[in-house]
């Protein structure tokens, strides 16, 4: 122990420190061995009525007390530590500072940079100053300030803030046209994430969820069969734009000029076929095809964008616009992006207010067909017959409220895929949040939950509901 010497010094009569050997050390020092100093004890005061030697039994009441040191650890002695209470003299003595000097350490005392006696001291203090204890209120709080708690993670909007800096300065040549900037967006962050994944996150399960004739549907597949999915179905978009199709090899003819998995022409039947045929499962190694090709879409999109217009995307048994479809995919990637930082236990924001407003209004433009798929497949709500109005005219509505920084209005017409929202017809009006709007039409959320503000007529609300949640798809 670092203090055992210290203990056994007192001050002489000149002023100065006069030092007693310490048994175990200054034996050690002089040559002699341990505890053979009991003729000093004899000499200071005599052996006590125990007939002990008083530097092998208790303290001489005529000198200061001395530690000898342990002849064996204290864990193999099995005797516990004593209590400081216990020690009397021995245990530390608190320090005894004026209210001048325990005022000038408040600021060294909430910032934890007093000694063990110091803080001891200014605490007990604090106990019974009133105007002390007010200043280290104030001065706790301040440093609280100093150290706010931050995230490790880089802030979400970092890269397209120093594109647009970097933008601002030297124009690209050739920029990404702004349909296609979400999809830009959404798979740079994804990749971002994938990075430093090590093969465990590769191989860790991820459920995808989506609702199919108004009930929750599941599928069981890993981190890169999430990539693999996407690579599969943004192949639908390379396709419309030139590109090769990454599943080109699944489709080609066999040895007997049969055709091969043709029946796969949707994003479902697309995703199976890549996995049935690839290596099982996918491993870290799709990852780089799905990052070319999602650079290379992006650089046609930029290269395309005059023509872009008149493109369509086919998925099978509906079509959108490239435009659209790009939109389409980003959507997709954020979702799944999502569904792998879950499985990996890792926090993912949404996307930009301002991409994730064009996502919002993309789905909302897809409720009117997909109220009218629900009522030819018999799963509208009865009672009321739809009230057909021609195209182009005004008809039933409901406001759809999107609330936070990427909200708005939008009416939707309930009665036929060609009729006009009208105010004057509004019937319902339902309130959500854009996240939890867009959770919904990702499957992600029960129809049931997902309003956060219900008012008028409730099967047309219900519908409506059920009709987002049918967006979603694997």
């Amino acid at each position: 122990m670092s203090g055992a010497g210290n203990l056994g010094a007192h001050d002489g009569p000149d002023g100065h420190g006069e030092h007693h050997r310490d048994d175990g050390r200054d034996e050690h020092e002089s040559g002699g061995a341990p505890g053979a100093d009991s003729g000093a004890g004899d000499r200071a005061g005599g052996a006590g009525d125990s007939g002990v030697p008083p530097g092998a039994g208790g303290p001489d009441p005529g000198r200061t007390p001395r530690i000898p040191l342990p002849r064996a650890p204290v864990e193999d002695s099995g005797q516990p530590l004593p209590d400081l209470a216990d020690l009397g003299g021995l245990a530390p003595v608190p320090l005894d500072l004026p209210h001048d000097v325990l005022k000038s350490l408040l600021g060294a005392w909430a910032l934890a940079a007093c000694s063990a006696a110091e803080a001891t001291a200014v605490e007990e203090h604090l106990g019974h100053c009133g105007s002390c204890a007010d200043e280290a209120l104030r001065l706790r709080e301040a440093v609280g300030l100093l150290h706010q708690p931050e995230s490790l993670d880089l802030d979400p909007t970092l890269r397209t803030r120093v594109l647009e800096s970097c933008l601002s300065r030297r124009p690209p040549r050739i920029p990404v046209p702004e349909w296609a900037a979400p999809y830009d967006a959404e798979t740079a962050r994804l990749d971002a994430l994938l990075q430093d994944f090590g093969d465990a996150e590769w191989h860790a399960p991820v459920r995808l969820r989506w609702f199919e004739a108004d009930t929750a549907t599941s599928r069981r597949t890993t981190v890169a069969g999430v990539i693999a999915h996407l690579l599969s179905v943004d192949g639908l978009v390379a396709v419309a734009l030139g590109l090769e199709d990454p599943l080109a090899e699944i489709f080609e003819r066999d040895e007997r000029g049969e055709t091969a998995e043709r029946d796969v022409a949707g994003p479902a039947g697309r995703t199976e076929a890549f996995w049935r045929t690839s290596h099982f499962p996918p491993t870290r190694s799709v990852r780089g095809p799905w990052r070319e090709q999602s650079h290379n879409l992006v650089r046609t999109a930029s290269f395309t964008d005059s023509g872009a217009g008149e493109l369509t995307v086919s998925y099978g048994d509906f079509a959108l616009p490239l435009h659209d479809a790009m939109l389409d995919r980003a959507f997709e990637c954020w979702v799944h992006a999502e569904d792998i930082a879950e499985a990996v236990d890792y926090p993912y924001d949404p996307p930009a207010p301002r991409h994730l407003n064009k996502m919002i209004d993309l789905a909302a433009r897809m409720l009117p067909a997909a109220l009218a798929e629900r009522r030819r497949a018999g799963l509208s709500a009865p009672g009321k017959a739809p009230h057909l109005v021609p195209a182009g005219s005004p008809g039933r509505s409901l406001r759809l409220e999107i609330e936070g920084a990427a909200g708005g209005h939008w009416l939707i017409p309930l009665d036929s895929p060609g009729a006009v929202g009208s105010a004057e017809f509004e019937v319902a009006h339902v309130a959500l949040d854009g996240v939890e709007f867009c959770k919904l039409a990702a499957g992600h959320v029960p129809p049931e939950e997902a309003a956060a503000g219900q008012v008028g007529d409730r099967e047309a609300i219900r519908d409506v509901l059920f009709a987002a949640a049918s967006l979603s798809r694997m």
